[in-house]
Parts: C-alpha cells; structure tokens; sequence
C-alpha cells in the first residue's frame, strides 16, 4: 500500500508540474489530460507487447478505484467544497438549488435511462430498464469536484455560481441515494419495488445522511468553541469528516450528504462563532491544500484507469451517442425550476447555456460506474459509456466554458 501511495503522489506531482509549467490548464483538466494521454499509450504499448505493461496493469486492476473514491476521498472533497459555500447565498439560491438537486436528478434519471434503452437496443444490446435507469442515476449528478475545480477559475455572476456549485454540492448525494435505491430494487426482486421499501431506503440515505451531518457538524462547532488553538481545532475537523463519514455509513445514511451538510455548518457558523481569525485563515488553507492535493490525486487515478477500460468499437459508438443524449437530458431535466424560479433573469438562454454546459461529470460517475463490474448485465459496456460521458464533459465542455461565460 506504501508503494501505491508513493508512485500515485509522484506521478500527481510530475504531472501537476508538467500542467503548471507548460500547459497551464486548470489543474483538474491538465492533470487528467496527461493521465489520458499516458493511459492510452499504455494501452497501446499493450497492444504489441504486453510484458512490458503486465506489472501496471496487476499494479491497477488489485486497485479499487470504486471505494478510494466512495469510501474515502468523496469525503474530504465534499465537505472542503461545502466549507467554503456561503450560505448566505445559498439560501438565497435554496429553491432552485434544492428543485435542480432533486427533481433534475430524477428527471434526468429517467430521460437518459429510458434513452439509452432505445439506443443500446439498435446495436442488439437487450437489457432491462431498470438496468439503464442505474446507468442514468450515475451519469446524471454533476460532479462538485469537477464543478468546483473548474469554475472557480473563471469569473461568473456569483448568484449563477451559487446555484451551479450548490447544486452540484447536493445532487451529487442524491444522485448516490437514486443510485443505491435502484440497485437495491434490481437486487433486492420483486418486494424490492414497493413504494414503502423504496421510500424507506431514499427517507434512511436523506434524512439520516442530513441529520448525521448537523449532529456531527454540532459536536464540532462546540468542541471548536471552546478553544482557540488552530492545531488542534483543524484536528477537529478531520475528526469530523472521518467520523462523519463513518457514522453515516454504520447506519446506511448519505455520507455525501453529511459532509455536505457538515460543511456548510463549521464553514459558516464555525467560522463566525467558534474561530478566532487566525483559526480561520488556518482551516481554510489547510482544506485548501486538501482539496487540491486529492483533486489531483483523483483525476491522475481517472487517467489510468482507462487503461483497464475493455475496449471495443460497438461500445465507443454508443458511449459517443450517449454524450448528445446525457447533454439532452441536462437541458430538459433544468427547464422546470429554471423557469420557475428564474423568470426575471435578463439573460435566461445564456443562464441557461452555462448551467447544460457548466454540469460536469467526474470521478463519481466512474467510480460509481466501476462498482458495477461483473455485478450487472452490460456493466462493461455502463463503464466505457461512463468514460466517454466524463471525458468530453472536462476536456471538452471543461475547456470550451470560458468562452460561454466569457458573453458575460
């Protein structure tokens, strides 16, 4: 594990480096860029020669990719993006945030799972509907990481950033509670799908995951209050987000959704009412480097795992088409709330624009997709689609942003 670590970190700092020293991309894009570039060639090596590669590819496959990133990393993330969201705004942006997190999650859900039966159904793929529909829950969140990573480089109307980012922030828990609720259903047979069981399962991830996350971010907040040493106190808020997490997962509630809940509470009242100034600039720039240094280390991870990506031309046609039709569903799964909440907007087609096409896909989809190997029917073909969804949303739609908002 040691020797995991050690090559994972120096290839994050080699390419880190290479990005800010000649590429000078957002580090998110320019990371992943050359972790793609360096996964394909590798494939390709492979393809002639494959003793050469056989001790990565061992090195990668004995890698869960799936819990590093659901059990471990998503937790630091999500609460170093929540711990700088203020909430004042977002309770300003609270109806549209809560309407985009919720209803478009599952409104697009059903749009890209009932799509993709319909396309995959061209190339003679049968699969069941609910299948599809578990592809469309872990496609359809947009990634705070990704989000968070990209946009923060770039001016935007900061009422615009808030819904984006604060959206981001909660459809992500709740893509992974639409997610585990499906996968329950398809698992669990036919008492698997009554409204009081599935009730159950979304009511236990939501309410518990929340609830979690409030308590927890409490006990912090109290802890924090009491004394002023910015060590001990930035222990405190480890301790949160490790505890947190765990707890959360001990009684089957959202963990996403307690980091993010717990965030938002030590990030705003924390910092208003139990750190001094100096306890203050202390957090926010250790979560910062936290944030940054697993930024990293997450997107160079995404890179090379296209290396075990199986590869065949029938699914990189369909994952091709899968992009249009994960793009539609953006668009139309935001209709609703945008027009409700965002009648008086002055630019609403430009708004509109950058909230399709600001709504990255990342490392959640993938992990989320790699959790279903050789689990489900058509799980191969779930990941390759997976891969091309994410890749052109931060290559392409990542790169291309700037010159949307730059209408502004």
């Amino acid at each position: 594990m040691l020797n995991f670590f050690a090559i994972l970190i120096s290839l994050s700092a080699l390419f880190g480096y290479i990005n800010h020293r000649w590429l000078k991309l957002p580090t998110t894009i320019g990371v992943m860029l050359i972790s793609v570039v360096l996964g394909i060639t590798l494939k390709s090596i492979e393809s002639f020669n494959s003793d050469y590669i056989s001790p990565l590819r061992n090195f990668l496959t004995g890698f869960d990719f799936s819990a590093f990133v659901l059990d471990f990393i998503l937790c630091f993330l999500l609460f170093a993006g929540a711990l700088h969201v203020n909430i004042g705004q977002l309770k300003g942006a609270r109806a549209t945030v809560f309407s985009y997190s919720t209803l478009g999650v599952i409104i697009s859900t059903l749009i890209i799972g009932s799509l993709t039966k319909v396309v995959i159904g061209w190339f003679g793929f049968n699969l069941g509907l609910p299948t599809c529909f578990l592809f469309g829950a872990l496609i359809s969140p947009t990634d705070p990481i990704a989000v968070i990573g990209i946009l923060s480089k770039y001016k935007i109307p900061q009422k615009l950033k808030t819904e984006i980012i604060g959206e981001s922030l909660f459809n992500d828990g709740v893509g992974v509670v639409v997610f585990a609720v499906i996968y329950s259903i398809i698992t669990g047979g036919a008492e698997a799908f009554t409204f009081n069981k599935v009730f159950e399962i979304f009511a236990v991830e939501v309410f518990g995951g929340i609830g979690i996350g409030l308590l927890i971010g409490y006990v912090g907040y109290l802890l924090m209050k009491s004394i002023d040493h910015y060590q001990t106190e930035i222990l405190i808020t480890l301790a949160v987000v490790t505890g947190g997490y765990s707890i959360a997962s001990q009684f089957h509630a959202s963990g996403p959704l307690a980091m993010v809940v717990a965030g938002l509470f030590i990030g705003n009242k924390g910092k208003s009412h139990a750190m001094s100034d100096t306890t203050a600039e202390y957090v926010d720039k250790f979560w910062e480097l936290i944030d940054e240094i697993c930024n990293t280390i997450l997107f160079v991870l995404m890179g090379l795992e296209i290396f075990l990506v199986p590869f065949d031309y029938i699914y990189l046609i369909i994952g091709l088409i899968l992009i249009g039709v994960a793009l539609f569903a953006r668009y139309v799964s935001l209709l609703p709330a945008f027009f409700i909440f965002n009648r008086r907007e002055k630019r609403k087609s430009l708004n509109l624009a950058v909230l399709t096409w600001g709504g990255l896909r990342g490392g959640i989809s993938i992990a989320l997709a790699l959790s279903l190997v050789n689990k489900i029917e058509g799980s191969s073909l779930f990941i390759v689609s997976t891969y091309c969804i994410v890749l052109f949303s931060i290559l392409v739609q990542g790169l291309s942003i700037k010159k949307l908002l730059g209408k502004y």
